[in-house]
């Protein structure tokens, strides 16, 4: 017989509203693996979503030292964003025009040193520098410095450069090593172990060594040694800046064309005033003249060693030489005259120009001889290389120079004379005195850069 409900005590059950416990390391479930792309986007989320709930640490003072000393490496700054110590050399005796023109370019900070110009640039200004610098025989960018004690401290400098930034192991080097008043015994082994550091860098991060190659190399690097230090450069330009594309006729004792614009820096011609060269040759001074005025970019029609170096920005360089062809002037104004006495010579100098994109009537070019000449105007220049030998058609240069003299006091009073000549007598010979003596080195000859001033009341001494 059943019993009576309200007479039996009432069972009751309580559940608890807590989390049932985490399962252990052993009874949880193996995570898929996942890989490729999405692995990599989901296994991000995941870290962004631990940072993000992760407890935030106080931020170190300023002033407080770091707990560890382990060194701390940087990222890199772009090529476009990052400053670079440069170093233009150039022919001895123009540092200083070089310095004058460096600022003018817009390199605040140029100054002249021993045979060339030190300053500081982004990348774009190495172009800019390349492309603009009339007097500059190459632009280098400084890559690594260091003391050394011997020899082969040079392989573990280069060794230490990360090459890889600007070249590798399929594009061809070549280095180049000068010194001054350095004590180490043999350059050509420095060159050696200058070359085995960059080989070695490059084999052990890319590995693979480039080849060498000492005519057109697609990579140049310099070393230079001054005492005990040695320097590592990057050589931007390839081929010498002097070579702007256009001079292929040469003729005898030619000037190069970098230091025919430092003479005319020098001499302090102004592109608006008359220019003549009695003994013009293949018309180098003249044709820089004529450029000068135009305004037309030295580098304009050659190619430079940082267009094979490596994240090149070929868009960005056209653009540059693309504004400087829009500053180019069409017509030129100035006067300018070229006379020598070797037909051939006359003829080089039109073929050079015409290279040169300057038209026929740019440049007055005849056969005359410089001791029978007339001044086109009553004031201008004269920016002359005068030749020596055979080029004078007489035997007795003496009577060369004193004929030269004559024409100069009759028919130039008011000009401007500057002649470079390895002749330190030359201002004897000419029986006038310079005003100025600049020392010049044209190539291997020690030469000095004359300054006369022809004014006609200067040659007569009162009774």
């Amino acid at each position: 017989m059943p019993t009576d409900d309200k007479a039996r005590p009432r069972k009751t059950l309580t559940i608890k509203k807590t989390a049932p416990a985490a399962p252990s390391a052993d009874d949880e479930a193996p995570r898929r693996k996942r890989i490729g792309a999405r692995a990599r986007l989901v296994a991000q989320m995941e870290r962004a979503k631990e940072q993000q709930h992760a407890p935030r640490r106080k931020a170190p003072r300023q002033d407080a030292a770091h707990q560890d000393d382990a060194p701390r490496r940087r990222p890199r700054a772009p090529r476009e964003a990052e400053i670079f110590p440069v170093y233009a050399p150039c022919p001895q005796g123009i540092e200083e025009a070089l310095a004058a023109e460096m600022q003018a370019l817009g390199f605040e900070d140029a100054r002249a040193g021993r045979a060339g110009c030190a300053f500081s640039t982004d990348w774009a200004g190495v172009q800019r520098a390349n492309l603009y610098s009339r007097l500059a025989t190459r632009i280098l960018v400084q890559v690594a410095q260091a003391d050394i004690g011997h020899e082969d401290d040079i392989l573990d400098l280069a060794r230490s450069v990360p090459w890889e930034r600007w070249f590798g192991p399929d594009e061809t080097l070549r280095v180049d090593t000068s010194a001054i008043k350095s004590p180490v015994k043999s350059l050509q082994y420095c060159n050696l172990r200058a070359k085995d550091g960059i080989c070695d860098r490059l084999r052990e991060v890319e590995g693979a060594r480039p080849d060498i190659d000492t005519v057109r190399p697609d990579a140049r690097v310099h070393l230079f040694l001054s005492g005990t230090t040695a320097t590592l450069y990057l050589d931007t330009s390839g081929e010498s800046l002097f070579k702007r594309g256009w001079r292929l006729d040469k003729g005898e004792a030619p000037l190069r064309e970098n230091l025919a614009a430092g003479m005319l820096a020098l001499a302090g011609w102004d592109p608006a005033e008359p220019l003549l060269d009695p003994f013009c040759g293949s018309g180098t001074i003249l044709i820089e003249a004529a450029w000068i005025a135009l305004g037309v970019p030295p580098g304009i029609s050659r190619p430079f060693g940082f267009e094979r170096l490596r994240n090149h920005d070929a868009r960005r360089w056209q653009d540059l030489k693309a504004d400087a062809r829009t500053r180019i002037q069409t017509q030129l104004e100035t006067p300018l005259f070229g006379y020598d006495l070797d037909p051939r010579a006359i003829q080089y100098a039109q073929a050079n120009a015409e290279r040169a994109w300057l038209t026929a009537d740019t440049i007055r070019f005849e056969v005359g001889d410089a001791r029978h000449l007339a001044a086109p105007a009553d004031h201008g220049w004269i920016v002359t290389n005068p030749p020596y030998g055979e080029r004078m058609e007489t035997e007795d240069d003496s009577e060369m120079w004193r004929d030269w003299a004559a024409c100069l006091k009759r028919q130039f009073a008011g000009w401007q004379v500057h002649v470079i000549s390895s002749d330190m007598t030359l201002p004897q010979r000419l029986r006038l005195k310079p005003l100025r003596r600049v020392p010049l080195h044209n190539g291997a000859l020690d030469c000095r850069l004359f300054g006369f001033e022809l004014v006609p009341a200067s040659y007569r001494k009162p009774a």
